[in-house]
């Protein structure tokens, strides 16, 4: 089972330069949450301050009643191995083999036998779907295989929490949309905390049960999805829905003038697009801890915009505060189908909670 991550006053600086400041969060046990914000907001590094390779200036970051901040070395290379982390390019040895990268942690930091070690990556190389191709080297095989098989190393030591770094970086959308149904059918099977730090927009409209934002040196909002996605504060509103429109601009923030110009022309927000249904196990289950669609709108009262949590395949409409006799548990069939194509099989009918 995943462990929550209790984040409060978080303030990290290189010399002069403050990333970000006052970040305080919670991310829940076992649940799947997206980080979000524009270029040069300090994700990544958020990420690794979390896992303690970058130290706060302030704050606490309170894991299993542990802070991460203040523990000693010995201590915090403990509280490490509840981390898996997959990089960016997968971060792969170029010399080992697929089998032998993921084998790393276990005979880095484990006395397991060489026959244990076998079935353990045998079993994780089948979860992303990478059976078949112990032998071949990082560099034979493509950028979507080897995520996967960072994802597997990432997966060997059984971690409760686990950060994806820009995990659909350099990936087609095809690609990215396979990844995604793997996050989501991995989080049922393991029941770990996840934290993806992306900018893929869809992704972050879908995957997700939370949603949070950094911008200009702060957190902007952090919550569940549907309240980011309902929201109608500016800066979330315009990262959210991809649009130009708003306080973010190329350069960061727009400036007075700038934001006078638009309303002048008459370039206000558009509306907000539907929130979509969230993306389902592949055998088209809810997660064990999926909320239900429109529960969070209809909680807190608020009327989600029209369209919202509509199937695709029939028109019909997830339960809102206005409307619960709708229901609808048929999943998003948007869901591209998976091709005979070895590069394209993220281990989805392979995979069993």
């Amino acid at each position: 089972m995943g462990v929550e991550i209790k984040v409060e006053g978080l303030t990290k600086s290189f010399g002069r330069q403050v990333i970000w400041k006052d970040v305080s969060l919670t991310l829940p046990a076992g649940e799947i949450s997206v980080m979000l914000g524009p270029s040069g907001t300090g994700k990544s590094v958020f990420l690794k301050t979390l896992v303690g390779l970058l130290k706060p200036e302030a704050g606490s970051i309170m894991i299993q009643d542990r802070d991460l901040v203040t523990l000693k070395e010995a201590d915090l290379y403990e509280v490490r191995k509840l981390f898996g982390v997959l990089f960016q390019d997968g971060a792969l040895f170029g010399s080992m083999s697929l089998y032998d990268n993921i084998a790393f942690p276990l005979r880095e930091h484990t006395k397991k036998s060489e026959s244990d070690i076998k079935k353990i990556v045998s079993d994780k190389m089948e979860m992303v779907g990478l059976t078949g191709s112990e032998s071949k080297l990082p560099g034979e095989i493509s950028g979507g295989m080897r995520k996967r098989a960072g994802l597997a190393r990432a997966l060997v030591l059984d971690p409760e929490i686990i950060l994806f770094d820009e995990p659909d970086s350099g990936l087609d959308p095809v690609r990215t949309a396979y990844l995604n149904q793997l996050i989501i059918d991995l989080n049922e099977a393991i029941s770990a905390t996840f934290l993806i730090v992306t900018h893929d927009v869809n992704t972050a409209r879908t995957v997700p049960d939370n949603i949070g934002l950094l911008y200009h040196k702060h957190l902007a909002m952090f919550g569940p999805r549907e309240m980011l996605l309902s929201s109608e504060e500016p800066v979330v509103r315009q990262f959210l829905n991809a649009q130009r429109q708003g306080p973010i601009g190329m350069a960061e923030e727009k400036d007075a003038d700038e934001l006078a110009q638009e309303e002048k022309e008459g370039y206000g927000l558009p509306p907000l697009p539907p929130i979509p249904l969230q993306l389902e196990t592949s055998d088209g289950t809810p997660r064990s801890n999926q909320r239900e669609p429109g529960a969070w709108c209809r909680d807190n009262d608020v009327t989600p915009p029209p369209g919202s949590f509509e199937s695709h395949s029939t028109g019909a409409v997830s339960p809102t505060k206005d409307d619960s006799s709708k229901a609808d548990p048929t999943r998003d069939d948007t869901t591209v189908e998976d091709p005979a194509d070895d590069d394209s099989r993220p281990g989805r009918h392979e995979m069993s909670a």
